[in-house]
């Protein structure tokens, strides 16, 4: 599919206030936009359409267009996470979307575990399985691990029948993805992480919510304890 025409300049501005390069306060202007990237003013307003619904930037008449507070933005914004990961704050945001999944994957890994459907429980195994060939074989910085991985954790989250829980998949993928994108998922993945993934698909599958949180759990906060080592 093609880029939207505003694509690029959403990602330039985007990154630039993610970023912190433009902070909360500085105040732009859609004729300065048009000048500085040589685009059209119908992409600038396109882009800052898009900007304004994350919440971050306002515009208002005689202002400008103004750069909003951090804690404005849309945080759970798979986009804003992507930009976030790219820039000077990408181990900060590591480590608080990482949080994110340790307080709600296992709540969701145990709902799963009474909700999924049989289609359901069989997949989670097959990913499972997939996830730890393919890290057996030196492959888990490869585009089919991540897509395995992003899949086992989506499902779990549908299958908690939860959709507030399911809500967040957008983000935990962005997160999974920047982490692999940024060189930080080892070709072989530690040999307990991926007996975890096994053991919460084994748990949910067997309708075992406990055991499926306690695996869940596990692998969440090896992650964890990860990320925060890096800042």
């Amino acid at each position: 599919m093609a880029q939207a025409a505003h694509g690029p300049l959403l990602d330039a501005l985007g990154e630039r206030i993610a970023s912190g390069e433009l902070q909360p306060g500085v105040v732009l202007t859609l004729a300065g936009l048009e000048s500085e990237y040589g685009v059209s003013r119908t992409v600038v307003r396109e882009t800052v359409r898009v900007l304004e619904a994350m919440g971050m930037l306002e515009s208002r008449r005689r202002v400008g267009l103004t750069v909003r507070p951090v804690n404005q933005w849309n945080a759970l914004d798979s986009q804003l996470i992507a930009w976030q990961l790219t820039g000077p704050r990408r181990d900060q945001q590591l480590v608080v979307v990482t949080e994110l999944r340790a307080a709600i994957e296992p709540v969701a890994a145990r709902l799963s575990a009474t909700r999924a459907s049989d289609v359901e429980r069989a997949e989670l195994t097959r990913l499972a399985d997939q996830l730890n060939e393919l890290g057996s074989q030196g492959r888990g910085d490869s585009e089919e691990y991540l897509r395995a991985d992003i899949a086992f954790h989506d499902l779990i989250l549908d299958s908690s029948g939860n959709l507030m829980l399911a809500a967040t998949k957008s983000a935990i993928a962005a997160v999974i993805s920047g982490r692999s994108r940024e060189g930080l998922t080892p070709p072989t993945p530690h040999h307990e992480a991926l007996h975890n993934h096994l053991q919460t698909a084994a748990a949910i599958a067997r309708g075992d919510a406990e055991a499926a949180e306690h695996h869940t759990r596990r692998y969440v906060d090896a992650v964890l304890s990860e990320v925060r080592s890096l800042s």
